[in-house]
């Protein structure tokens, strides 16, 4: 005789997808679940149940606005003190270690600004029980670990190929150290490890300024240098070996400053921090990040002093030569700029604008929108999502084996 199938054995497959709808926003009620997932209304209340038995969301009974159907709806919300991913980057002056939940929401952090040694397993050691110290403090259950660093990172592999502004050697095996180090760390749990702008652009595109984005841009100075990422048809595009957007080396000066690559005038040594510093005739001080110096020196001179005003200009300039070349060949929607470049696009929007628009053939047929990026620690929040993404993909598999 055949076994009829409960609601939610019907419905398992749509637990993911359902998960996903919730963490991003997009399934504020039961109503909009059913009609997102399209399925029945009593398929949609049993799959939110179980991700509630998980843990994962709350269903609140009490009815919110009138649903998709005229009907009101029960609301759904992440769960406040449901599990988090481990969240750790690495940059040239330092690294953070976080925990992050659903919904993309940093639930703790541990900033650790220190001169990063040329052994990768020394500062991992450290970021890592840094945030093995946050999930002791929290009690928070750990689902996985990400890891961000300033590096293409090559695929399956997992290594360091060009961390040019730490002393790592190239070709590092990252998350292999990463895994070891969370092993040590008595974290039973997946390791995972990406390039940090790459998680920047997953995390803005999932949670900040590229939600709703299919062909979305993004470029960004970390501490040191500039990278980039593409998210094409809603995901984020990494090449055929996670190698692809080192947008960095487009050149927009060719009589500029040499840079690591071998080349001259790149974006990576003409608009990063270390460019609008010098540029405007600042000597970087011997505390706190080259973000933070070149940050505050656009937030309280800009306005009243010329040279800053100059050195402004001129590393916008570049910004936009590079931005335009890029816009001529992947036509995205939508821009966004992290990091250095979100200050510089707040300082003087217009001439940004204007340059990508001046220089890019598609620029003067329809504008592309310029945005700031506009999550904080968006490489933090991307890395937790890559720790996430098992779980998006099957709740069931990871938390109820």
């Amino acid at each position: 005789m055949t076994r009829t199938r409960t609601r939610l054995e019907r419905g398992r497959n749509a637990l993911g997808p359902a998960l996903e709808l919730v963490h991003t926003g997009r399934a504020p009620t039961r109503a909009v679940l059913t009609t997102e997932l399209g399925v029945t209304r009593a398929t949609a209340g049993a799959v939110a149940a179980e991700l509630q038995t998980l843990g994962l969301i709350t269903v609140d009974a009490r009815p919110a606005a009138a649903g998709s159907q005229g009907r009101p709806s029960h609301r759904l919300a992440i769960a406040d003190n449901g599990p988090v991913a481990l969240a750790a980057q690495v940059h040239a002056d330092g690294f953070r270690a976080a925990l992050v939940g659903l919904g993309g929401r940093i639930v703790a952090t541990a900033p650790g600004c220190v001169t990063v040694p040329a052994d990768p397993a020394r500062v991992l050691r450290q970021v890592v029980d840094a945030g093995a110290q946050l999930l002791r403090d929290t009690g928070r259950q750990c689902v996985g670990a990400g890891l961000a660093v300033p590096s293409a990172v090559a695929e399956p592999e997992g290594t360091a190929l060009n961390p040019l502004h730490l002393a790592w050697p190239a070709g590092a095996p990252v998350r292999d150290i990463f895994t070891d180090c969370l092993a040590a760390a008595g974290l039973d749990v997946p390791g995972f490890c990406g390039n940090d702008i790459n998680l920047a652009a997953l995390a803005e595109h999932r949670h900040g300024a590229g939600q709703g984005s299919p062909h979305l841009l993004c470029v960004a100075t970390g501490h040191r240098g500039v990278g980039g990422a593409l998210v094409l048809d809603g995901r984020l595009h990494t090449g055929s070996a996670g190698l692809a957007l080192e947008v960095g080396h487009l050149t927009v000066d060719p009589q500029g400053r040499p840079c690591h690559c071998g080349g001259r005038g790149c974006l990576d040594v003409e608009t990063d921090p270390l460019a609008l510093l010098a540029a405007a005739g600042r000597r970087p001080g011997p505390e706190g990040s080259l973000l933070h110096q070149a940050g505050e020196m656009l937030r309280t001179e800009h306005a009243t002093d010329p040279a800053v005003r100059a050195a402004t200009g001129t590393v916008i300039d570049r910004l936009g030569l590079g931005l335009a070349g890029l816009v001529n060949i992947l036509n995205p929607d939508r821009i966004i700029l992290g990091g250095l470049h979100r200050h510089l696009l707040a300082a003087d929007p217009d001439r940004l604008r204007a340059t990508v628009e001046r220089h890019s053939l598609w620029g003067r047929s329809g504008s592309v929108p310029v945005l700031p990026c506009t999550l904080d620690h968006d490489s933090l929040v991307g890395a937790g999502e890559l720790a996430w993404q098992p779980v998006l993909d099957d709740p069931l598999a990871v938390l109820a084996a």
